[in-house]
């Protein structure tokens, strides 16, 4: 499932050839929408919060979209060929120069501009949030540590916590904090690692590059500490890496530890 920075960027190139553009068409290939024509509505903006994504029209109308683990907006030229299968795309967006089509996106929903917070309410704060202040640092603190038991790995993936992570950085904040992902959250410190968490996520959104890095280097072989580096070795050390499952049924992720660097309990198998 897409991290929140990847979600940031594609609200972000997807505003950027959208925002202010008239539709000629406004299609959805999905039942319960499937009689809504967007044709004549401005494209105000899109915005995201956490993995949701907002595309806000003229008349106090918005398109709420998530991304899962396979949707994706892409931007083409107007009357370009897509690079994904037809019967995958759900919505077609289309201006006098350019077309954004929707493809396997899912939790579409047309909401009132004035009502999306209802989409939401349940969110921790946004990491992305470029109103974050220190209310939104406590908020995330308290939340993380609501249940001192609960393994971090889970916490960190929990929305409800703070909104934005994903495997990858869940993985990755466990390591640059020395803990495995099932360490309880109480042995750790909950404010560094909502500030490592938005530290992290902050850095690859503004990068504008969809190839995350947590270490500083671009190289696909030195982007990451752990994470899916099964072949390569800890990127510190350069010792084995041990994956486990971590969580259950659809919440179930690969979880990449380095048990050298990383103290903490974890699966035998």
């Amino acid at each position: 499932m897409p991290e929140g920075d990847t979600v940031f960027l594609v609200a972000h190139r997807f505003a950027k050839a959208m925002t202010g553009k008239t539709l000629l068409r406004g299609e959805f290939r999905v039942p319960q929408l499937a009689t809504v024509d967007l044709a004549g509505r401005e494209v105000l903006g899109v915005g995201t919060v956490g993995k949701h994504l907002f595309t806000r029209f003229s008349g106090d109308l918005t398109l709420h979209s998530h991304l899962l683990m396979d949707g994706m907006w892409d931007v083409y030229p107007a009357g370009a060929k897509w690079r994904r299968p037809g019967h995958h795309a759900r919505v077609i967006l289309t201006a006098a120069d350019v077309q954004v089509i929707g493809f396997r996106v899912h939790d579409l929903k047309l909401v009132a501009t004035s009502k999306e917070h209802d989409l939401i309410a349940h969110l921790g704060p946004d990491l992305l949030d470029p109103q974050w202040t220190d209310d939104h640092l406590k908020q995330a603190s308290a939340n993380l540590t609501a249940d001192p038991a609960r393994e971090l790995g889970i916490a960190l993936l929990d929305q409800r916590v703070m909104a934005g992570v994903g495997n990858l950085y869940k993985c990755e904040i466990a390591f640059l904090l020395g803990v495995t992902p099932w360490t309880p959250v109480s042995e750790v410190d909950a404010t560094r690692t909502v500030l490592l968490a938005r530290k992290l996520l902050l850095a690859n959104a503004r990068s504008g590059r969809f190839d995350q890095s947590t270490t500083g280097h671009l190289d696909r072989n030195r982007k990451n500490w752990v994470y899916e580096r099964t072949r390569q070795g800890c990127y510190r050390c350069g010792g084995k890496l041990l994956v486990r499952q971590q969580g259950h049924d659809v919440q179930r992720r690969p979880t990449w530890f380095c048990p050298k660097d990383q103290t903490g309990p974890y699966p035998a198998q």
